[in-house]
């Protein structure tokens, strides 16, 4: 029998992802606004295909249903845009998913409808496929965000202006030695959490807190976009093809103030609160940009995903729920790395121009927030409610 704490959380989360499909206009559930993204709808189908193709498929030989669906909900098997149009009306979509979700979670709370399998050993499984369901319930609030984006016009007026404050990091010192990072194997961590490992790092001062809205605002206000000297070669690419001037969600009003857009419409920027919509790209150009200020803030750079783990585990830092934090490594498979529950999971993304991201959300799930659990995302994406944290050289 599953653990009712899983079967509890994965019933909820059902629950929460049907009702975001139906919170727009059916159109705009099938609707992409965003090209990395899919619609609303593939999210929450996409979740029924997984449950069904490891639950019937590969543990109960039943390929039936997958066999229909397949080629909708495997990335990469058709364009996205076909495989979009190619879902159906949203109606019979959520129907489709509540019956299917609720006959999975009666197999989960009944010992014997699921046959004996090693996968189910410590509900490792089942663990498995209520995280990824809570991180397709992210993208479906990343989806709802991307509408919220380009359905917004300039008629906020910001009640309180955005002023910029300096870099001010409270960096707390980790002195070099041995530590541990990774799982300790618990059957809920992700393989490429696995298995758990010893690093020696140096000494290293970690920011306190995230870099935040107000900080970020003094990189703008000093010509950091316009700079090329804080940013790196293939950064320098993708500024001068994408043109920004700001995070992905601040807008200015008609009197040239910055505000921020978010799920529930337009507001003001909160000054302390970290940023975020930035990526990989121009958070080393921050960096860079706080190094060249020099004094204490000299030799700043980008986190090392280990630094960060260490960090938090040791209590160090603050603030790492708000917004996913980029770290300047690629994402990779630790050593004698053993792939669960398949290659798709992680496998296929090491290598390829990942970025660690570390930290969580302020959408992430309870499931997802721990120490060792790692994030990923390609260095030019924007998206992600992604934000900065700097680390120094020791004092």
């Amino acid at each position: 029998m599953t653990a009712p704490a899983i079967l509890g959380q994965l019933s909820g989360l059902h629950d929460m992802m049907r009702e975001l499909a139906s919170s727009v206009p059916a159109a705009d559930a099938n609707r992409r606004f965003h090209p990395q993204l899919a619609s609303l709808n593939w999210y929450l189908g996409r979740t029924v295909f997984r449950e069904t193709y490891w639950l019937r498929e590969v543990l109960a030989d039943d390929a039936d249903l997958t066999d229909r669906v397949r080629d909708i909900f495997t990335p990469g098997a058709l364009d996205p845009d076909e495989q979009c149009a190619r879902l159906p009306p949203l109606d019979h979509l959520l129907n489709w998913a509540q019956e299917i979700e609720d006959e999975h979670l009666r197999r989960l709370a009944n010992p014997r409808e699921l046959p004996a399998h090693p996968m189910l050993e410590a509900d490792r499984l089942q663990w498995f496929l209520l995280q990824e369901t809570a991180r397709d319930y992210e993208m479906m609030l990343t989806v709802l965000l991307a509408r919220r984006l380009a359905e917004s016009g300039n008629d906020y007026r910001v009640l309180e202006r955005l002023k910029t404050v300096m870099p001010a990091p409270e960096p707390r010192e980790v002195v070099q030695g041995h530590y541990r990072i990774g799982s300790r194997e618990e059957p809920f961590a992700y393989d490429n959490e696995l298995p758990p490992q010893a690093v020696e790092l140096a000494s290293f001062r970690i920011a306190r807190y995230p870099v935040t809205n107000a900080e970020y605002l003094a990189f703008m206000e000093a010509g950091g976009y316009h700079q090329t000297r804080f940013w790196s070669e293939d950064g320098l690419r993708w500024l001068n093809a994408a043109g920004p001037e700001a995070p992905l969600h601040w807008r200015r009003d008609d009197a040239g103030r910055w505000y921020g857009v978010g799920l529930n419409g337009a507001g003001d920027l909160q000054p302390d609160d970290p940023v975020s919509g930035v990526n990989q790209y121009e958070a080393a150009a921050f960096a860079a940009w706080t190094a060249a200020l020099g004094g204490d803030l000299g030799g700043a750079v980008l986190q090392h995903e280990y630094q960060w783990e260490v960090a938090a585990r040791s209590g160090l830092i603050e603030g790492t729920g708000r917004a996913w934090e980029w770290c300047a490594n690629p994402f990779h498979p630790y050593p004698k790395f053993t792939p669960f529950p398949d290659a798709n999971v992680s496998q296929a993304f090491f290598g390829g121009g990942q970025i660690s991201l570390r930290g969580a959300g302020l959408h992430t799930q309870r499931c997802l927030r721990r120490a060792s659990f790692r994030n990923w995302a390609a260095a030019q994406e924007r998206h992600h409610f992604a934000g900065i944290r700097l680390v120094f050289p020791p004092a």
